[in-house]
């Protein structure tokens, strides 16, 4: 079993200019959205910059996939979240937060098969669902969410041409 990447040893300069660009788009993005309150939204964006900068190529990575995704991931959990919202306005207190636990993997499946079938398959997205019933919806959010992924998206397809798969 090897520890490092065969292909990392014959490209070293393009793993860490890739790695670095990949830094300095979510800096960019973090500091135009000028929001780090939500850890599931920079969570989620941070692992959609992996894919695009490792998988530039990668049909996960295309903005089809990226902002379709995350449209689908932020309308679920939306809906779950204010799901919760009811059941907790119309039931008494239920032990460990069964109703926003339910919701929340809810949420997730729901986001899942909705991707799959809308053909906007994006991994990432699918946290944004669970970060949206747990954390809590708010108009904001869902403007750092959209606004999130299409810069990234964006810059993604800027640097595209000089981008190579990594994975």
């Amino acid at each position: 079993m090897r520890l490092i990447d065969e292909k990392f040893k014959k490209n070293k300069l393009r793993y860490a200019i890739q790695c670095s660009l990949a830094s300095l788009s979510v800096f960019l993005v973090l500091l135009i959205l000028d929001s780090i309150s939500n850890a599931a939204v920079i969570a989620s964006l941070g692992a959609s910059s992996f894919i695009a900068f490792t998988m530039p190529k990668a049909q996960v990575s295309k903005p089809r996939y990226m902002i379709g995704g995350y449209v689908v991931g932020t309308v679920t959990g939306c809906l779950c979240h204010y799901l919760h919202l009811i059941i907790q306005s119309s039931m008494l207190e239920m032990p460990y937060n069964i109703p926003v636990i339910t919701l929340s993997a809810i949420s997730v499946g729901m986001a899942i098969f909705l991707m799959t079938i809308t053909n906007t398959e994006h991994p990432p997205a699918a946290g944004i669902a669970l970060g949206l019933v747990f954390d809590g919806f708010s108009f904001l959010s869902v403007l750092i969410i959209i606004v999130g992924i299409v810069c990234l998206s964006i810059i993604k397809i800027i640097l595209t041409p000089n981008l190579e798969n990594l994975l």
